[in-house]
């Protein structure tokens, strides 16, 4: 990871990025997707009635874990951190709301939740809860004094009729106190295609009074309207189909990026199954298989939602099953593969918000560019299982130009007819940056020639302790 920041440092354009001198938009946000109870458990005093080995139960996660590990988070380079639902429940994801005007015990104190926050904004992201109001528990609070704000699910438990005025503004009254209080950036409503669009437009109204406050669907939504920002449409399933194995057809996902501006875009969504689970059962290798996918979801237009344990290929067929505990203690390729991606997207506007051109799709074998006035990307994913080349026009990369690639450090120059040929072998993804042709690298010449000389002074002077030592040893053993 430590050589791609270097070369990275010297091969890319001085950009923007995601600074914080100009304020975010939700297009500039990249979204990790936490449940607290599953991420990390530090405080024993708030484990009542755990079970980490029951899938079904509480397994001890808390505030203070996910302050003490947000390293973790901020250090993939995401921008937003969204916690999920973190109100009283009776369910390990906090989706069976008991009281809305409680925090979740085995979640820890509030003075926890808020310090959570305050960590989260020193790390300049952003957080965000989850609002369940479709799903809530049985015993809800509010089920005594107002039953009639209520049906029935087949699941035992309750929806609140959110196109009852009073529901309402009591949902209204009472998240607009709980963002007050704790400061949160963002909220996502469940199951958001059954809300009432009055509900969701009037909601988003009073909430968003905030700067810079985002309220986020959780599903895919012909009407957008009160969102920020909704979940593309069938983006999951396509994506899943696209690279559960290598020579797996793209030929879906071209319409999908072009569609993808300004939408939430995921692949391992906590609703079901994980996408781990996909490529076992398809025979294909996870380590690649998260890798290759992991480049296409960083660098299409759209904003990324990574799922906790994504980085890590947690497996899972349904819930809770695919709700396991985060394990930390893994190989970090994966991750460091996300961080340099990150850092990337997060330093390029060109990749958050520019033009695509696709320049080639078949056979598993893709080519797109990504680009605005001051920068230029051309990203080639080869999910076949052979080399694939394709020959690019100097009219889409420019005269005099080189293609410099920044994970297999390829570079790419025009041949005798000007055309700019990229080759990449099976199962490789490679993303380009347009610069002007130069020579050698003056400052990376210049950075390895310290490194030598830096290592060279350090053997010396082991060396030279080494003779000293020996010398005084020789001189013990003379007396």
């Amino acid at each position: 990871m430590m050589i791609w920041a270097l070369a990275a440092a010297l091969l890319l354009p001085t950009t923007a990025g995601v600074a914080a001198e100009e304020t975010r938009t939700i297009e500039d946000e990249s979204i990790y997707d936490v449940l607290v109870d599953r991420y990390f458990n530090k405080q024993i005093q708030n484990d009542y009635e755990v079970d980490a080995t029951d899938p079904a139960a509480f397994s001890g996660g808390d505030f203070a874990g996910m302050e003490s590990e947000l390293a973790h988070v901020r250090d993939m380079g995401f921008t937003v951190l969204s916690v999920g639902p973190v109100f009283q429940t009776a369910s390990y994801d906090g989706r069976q709301v008991l009281d809305y005007s409680q925090l979740e015990r085995h979640f820890g104190t509030a003075e926890e939740f808020q310090s959570l926050i305050e960590e989260v904004h020193e790390g300049e992201m952003k957080v965000i809860v989850d609002l369940p109001t479709q799903e809530v528990s049985a015993k809800h609070v509010w089920v005594q004094e107002h039953p009639e704000w209520f049906t029935e699910n087949e699941n035992e438990t309750l929806s609140l009729d959110t196109s009852n005025e009073e529901v309402q503004q009591a949902l209204i009254e009472m998240f607009a106190d709980f963002s007050d209080t704790y400061a949160i950036d963002g909220v996502r409503l469940l199951n958001a295609e059954t809300l009432d669009p009055v509900f969701v437009e009037t909601f988003s109204a009073d909430i968003k009074q905030k700067e810079g406050f985002y309220v986020l669907a959780d599903a895919e939504m012909d009407n957008q309207a009160g969102f920020d920002a909704v979940v593309q449409e069938g983006v999951e399933q396509t994506l899943r189909d696209s690279y559960r194995n290598f020579d797996q057809s793209l030929v879906g996902v071209p319409e999908l990026m072009q569609q993808a501006d300004g939408k939430l875009i995921r692949v391992d969504s906590l609703d079901g199954s994980r996408f781990t689970f996909d490529i076992v059962e398809s025979r294909g290798y996870p380590p690649t298989r998260w890798r290759m996918l992991f480049s296409q979801l960083l660098t299409m237009p759209g904003v990324p939602v990574v799922q906790y344990g994504s980085e890590t290929a947690m497996n899972g067929e349904a819930l809770p099953e695919s709700h396991q505990i985060l394990d930390m203690a893994v190989e970090k390729e994966l991750i460091d593969h996300i961080t340099n991606l990150n850092s990337l997207r997060n330093s390029s506007e060109a990749l958050r918000t520019g033009d695509l051109e696709m320049l080639h799709e078949e056979e598993g074998w893709m080519v797109y560019k990504r680009s605005n006035d001051e920068e230029s990307w051309i990203i080639a994913i080869n999910n076949s299982s052979e080399t694939k080349s394709l020959s690019v026009a100097p009219d889409v990369v420019g005269e005099g130009m080189e293609l410099r690639g920044l994970f297999e450090s390829d570079i790419v120059r025009p041949d005798e007819d000007g055309q700019y040929r990229l080759t990449l072998d099976r199962e490789l993804v490679e993303t380009y940056h347009i610069t002007e042709k130069r020579g050698l690298n003056t400052a990376y010449i210049v950075t390895l020639g310290l490194m030598y000389l830096i290592f060279m002074g350090f053997l010396w002077v082991v060396w030279k302790k080494g003779k000293q030592r020996k010398a005084d040893e020789a001189a013990k053993q003379t007396k």
